[in-house]
């Protein structure tokens, strides 16, 4: 019995700040699902600025929906969720319910389609895909068509991020296996 209690404490993470603060956010085990630990999604939102005020965000692979939800208790305008896992989903939308988050949109789709169907700019765009799948080679190409003047995007990813064309590190970090990133639009290309 322990050890199952023991283990449905372990499914929930924390929001941090805002509104919605101290608030446990449920979530089943799904392959490949890791939420941003604590202290990253500290450092992330120090970078971000504590008040997202007017911002737009957009979370591909929402997965716990940490992020997402983290930047709605700190009054953003709007957040969309992008999650394909079925089970993520469900978990997603109950804790929208349990938070009344009228202010999201919960997509089931994969990441790709949603981008090449979708058109609206982002202020933030959160990208947390899946290790070694080489989703961030895709995506980040991609990604700058969708991001508002000024707009920025956190990325994370079990290596180290480059300038390059596209995009400027701003900030970067490490925690763990976790390399994670803010990365602005590189103007000169």
């Amino acid at each position: 019995m322990s050890k199952l209690i023991k283990k449905a404490s372990s499914n929930q993470v924390r929001i941090n700040a805002g509104v919605w603060r101290s608030r446990l956010l449920k979530f089943p085990d799904v392959e490949g699902l890791r939420p941003t630990p604590d202290r990253v999604r500290q450092t992330v939102f120090n970078w971000l600025g504590q008040d997202l005020t007017g911002k737009t965000c957009l979370d591909l692979f929402a997965g716990t929906g940490a992020m997402g939800f983290e930047a709605l208790s700190r009054n953003a305008k709007s957040v969309t969720m992008i999650e394909q896992s079925a089970l993520a989903f469900k978990a997603l939308k109950q804790n929208q319910t349990m938070l009344n988050a009228s202010e999201m949109l919960i997509l089931q789709q994969d990441a790709l389609a949603f981008l090449s169907q979708n058109k609206q700019l982002f202020d933030i765009i959160f990208c947390d895909p899946p290790y070694n799948k080489n989703w961030l080679a895709q995506l980040l190409p991609q990604l700058k068509q969708h991001l508002a003047p000024n707009g920025m995007v956190y990325a994370e990813a079990e290596y180290a991020l480059q300038n390059d064309d596209i995009w400027l590190v701003q900030k970067s970090g490490k925690a763990g296996n976790v390399v994670y990133h803010l990365l602005i639009a590189n103007t000169n290309s």
